[in-house]
């Protein structure tokens, strides 16, 4: 046994970077299991998306700028960035209702999220890859602007 570890040691150090990086990714990959257990909203795939959006009442939200926002959206997706997601005053009719939150690739919606639990919103559901999920999967994309009133 001590033989064992005698030879861990000396393999840590003679190979100290790949030891760090190994280190390091383990450390990430319990942070982020640690994160998905406590996160209160959920996740959902581009198909468990539309099945949320076959209720009138959801609201797509995409936190993405503008410019991004006009090269392909979901349709009827709202288009409010992240920056100015705090100060949406026209989503508070939908704070009960399920809100689909995207970005182009799941980056920005996670603390989209977040903010709209913190201002009260009951039902909130992360795109699981955001934009890019959406549109891996054929899923339609449109340029026009305009959203859910």
């Amino acid at each position: 046994m001590n033989v064992t570890f005698d030879r861990l040691v000396e393999f840590i150090g003679n190979h100290w970077i790949m030891s760090s990086g190994l280190f390091i990714v383990i450390i990430l990959l319990i942070q982020d299991f640690i994160e998905s257990l406590t996160r209160k909203h959920k996740t959902v795939s581009p198909i468990e998306a539309v099945a949320l959006m076959n209720d009138d009442h959801t609201l797509v939200l995409d936190v993405r700028e503008p410019n991004e926002f006009d090269q392909g959206h979901i349709e009827g997706a709202r288009n409010v960035p992240l920056a100015k997601l705090e100060s949406a005053l026209e989503l508070e009719p939908h704070k009960q209702n399920p809100v689909i939150v995207t970005c182009q690739s799941g980056t920005r919606s996670q603390p989209a999220c977040k903010q709209l639990l913190a201002q009260g919103f009951t039902q909130v559901f992360e795109l699981s890859g955001g934009m890019l999920a959406w549109e891996d999967q054929k899923l339609p994309v449109t340029r026009k602007r305009g959203g859910k009133k």
